[in-house]
């Protein structure tokens, strides 16, 4: 059969089309859509309803109960966007905005009486000139758990109230300005899929950031376990330096935050980072697949709050148990899987803490 040059261009066409892409390529791609941009859609609407829960607490038509569940919410979805912290959400100083940790000197409950001594009536336009420390999650569970402070009694909740709605306001507004960024005609979300761009020359750049981030991340986890374990002061166990004592939410907040990474590493349907490695690769691939099974099964197994398991022996083994399975996954990530994908994680952002 004899085909005309127009045909035969046709065809060649078609098989151009059905090239594979590159795989870095497609690897950022499959992560911006099925791992990371539907986390920042869950966790911009943990901050809206959280705005929602602050106005409707102090209005008396919710009642703590309620509003406690909405911030956990909030947080457990912070704890999950950690691992995933590339493009807008890395910059401007916006975490700290969410978060202020570690607090060594219990600046939130210092910094948040002193404003409000200064300037009982809070509004959202002063808290976003106000400090980091005040405008975020560890103030707003300060006011919501903080053993001191009694939201029953009706001049406490009008004292604390003002600032409870604002920080709603302010998370919303951050939340709002960070997922627009991310859906935006050329914004994050598409700069992880089409190269080059103004971000990242090739889509291997862009693998390197989401693996030095969760690397990063995953750093930043031991560091959550092990400051209040003590790993950093001999020893001695410190649970006022845990992440969210308070709220007695921090062991969830790792699981959280863990499954988050994994989620990285396998991808929404098991297209994530590991799919770079090839098949002589694969006891590499098994050990890191071990790793997070075992963390993750070990963090499961642990049946009481944080701060309970510092204070025995017992408890104290089976954290150190989970932060050396941890520190194992860590390792695995930071130097194998880096140094065979041949990518150089450079600065870590725990460094130094």
């Amino acid at each position: 059969m004899i085909r005309s040059p127009f045909s035969l261009a046709l065809v060649a066409l078609a098989l151009i089309g059905c090239t594979p892409a590159d795989p870095q390529q497609k690897l950022s791609g499959a992560l911006a859509d099925g791992v990371l941009l539907p986390a920042y859609n869950t966790w911009h609407e943990a901050n809206r309803q959280l705005a929602t829960s602050a106005q409707a607490f102090c209005a008396n038509q919710q009642e703590l109960a309620e509003a406690r569940q909405a911030f956990l919410g909030a947080q457990s979805a912070w704890a999950a966007l950690q691992p995933l912290l590339i493009g807008p959400m890395a910059e401007s100083n916006r975490a700290w905005q969410v978060q202020f940790w570690p607090d060594k000197k219990n600046l939130v409950a210092r910094q948040v009486e002193g404003l409000l001594k200064g300037t009982p009536e809070i509004t959202p336009a002063l808290l976003d000139k106000s400090s980091v420390v005040v405008q975020g999650l560890s103030a707003y569970e300060y006011v919501l758990f903080d053993p001191k402070i009694d939201l029953a009694e009706p001049a406490s909740k009008a004292r604390y109230c003002p600032l409870m709605v604002a920080i709603g306001a302010h998370q919303e507004h951050l939340a709002d300005d960070v997922l627009q960024q991310w859906q935006a005609e050329g914004g994050m979300a598409q700069q992880l899929k089409s190269f080059p761009n103004e971000r990242y020359a090739e889509a291997p750049e862009a693998v390197a950031e989401l693996l030095r981030t969760q690397v990063s991340a995953l750093d930043g986890l031991k560091k959550k376990l092990g400051t209040p374990l003590g790993r950093q002061s001999k020893g001695h166990p410190q649970p006022y330096q845990a992440e969210a004592w308070r709220s007695n939410a921090s062991l969830a907040n790792l699981a959280a935050g863990l499954a988050s990474a994994e989620r990285i590493w396998h991808g929404a349907a098991q297209d994530g980072i590991q799919t770079l490695l090839n098949a002589e690769q694969s006891d590499l691939k098994q050990r890191i697949d071990a790793a997070y099974s075992d963390t993750r099964k070990r963090l499961a197994e642990l049946q009481r709050p944080l701060g309970e398991l510092l204070g025995d022996a017992a408890g104290r083994a089976e954290l150190n148990s989970v932060y050396d399975s941890l520190d194992t996954l860590h390792r695995l990530q930071e130097g194998e899987l880096a140094k065979t994908l041949g990518i150089q994680l450079g600065f870590n952002a725990h460094d130094g803490d």
